[in-house]
Formats: structure tokens, sequence, C-alpha cells
């Protein structure tokens, strides 16, 4: 009986683990979509990423959430071309030092901020919105 709960238990946990690399594997793609559509200013551009990186702070929670937002990170200072003006304004490293570099970091940081708001106060519009004024003052 020990092994048939053993077995069951195993397969939970590989499928609880394929669907928590989906989710974030899946945000970052939203993410880097998201980062194509834009209004043009200089030297930051508006883009929808501020609200998918709100959407996945709510939805995957702090922890997922902050998980997501720094694998979107790390895929953009490996060189994939996931960030706003990538390629033309430069990839990797060199294009997080740039203007938009701190904005980046304070989505990460945003991300955690919603997704912790909204697990201890049940969904607060003004708290999300305090976030959201916080995002670009952390960067």
């Amino acid at each position: 009986m020990k092994i048939i709960n053993h077995k069951v238990a195993e397969k939970l946990i590989s499928s609880k683990l394929i669907l928590t690399v989906f989710l974030i594997l899946f945000s970052t793609c939203l993410l880097a979509i998201s980062s194509k559509i834009k209004i043009p200013f200089y030297p930051v551009p508006m883009t929808m990423q501020t609200f998918i990186v709100l959407s996945i702070g709510i939805t995957l929670g702090p922890k997922l959430g902050f998980i997501a937002l720094s694998t979107y990170l790390l895929e953009g200072l490996i060189g994939l071309p996931v960030f706003s003006g990538t390629p033309e304004k430069g990839m990797g490293v060199l294009y997080v030092l740039g203007p938009t570099g701190g904005y980046l970091v304070g989505y990460i940081v945003s991300a955690y901020l919603v997704g912790k708001i909204n697990l201890n106060y049940a969904f607060p519009i003004r708290l999300i919105f305090l976030s959201l004024a916080l995002s670009p003052a952390v960067g």
C-alpha cells in the first residue's frame, strides 16, 4: 500500500512542478509580447508590460510572481530579445544598464508587492495603484 501512495505522491509532485514551470514560462512569454506593444516616448517607451506585471503578481502570488519576473529579467540578461527596444537598442546587460533597467528591476518588486497585497487584503484597488506608483520609484 505504501508503494502505491508513494507513486501517487510522486506523480502529483511532478505534475505540480510541470504546471509551475509552464506558468512561469507562459508569464515570461506574455511579458515579452507585451513589451513589443508600445507607444514611443523618449527615453522610456510606454508599453503594456505594467498591466501584465500586475496581472502576474495577482494571479501567481508573491513567490511565483517574483520568480516569473526574475526569470524574465534573466532571459533578457542572457541576450534574448524580450525587452521593449531589443534588438534595436542593444541586448543583454547593456540594455539593462540603460534608462529602462530600473523599471525592469522595479517590475520584480511590483509583482511581489501586488501578490502579497492580494493575499493579505483581499484585492483592494487603492493598494494595487499604490504598488503601481512604487514600481518606477524602486527602479
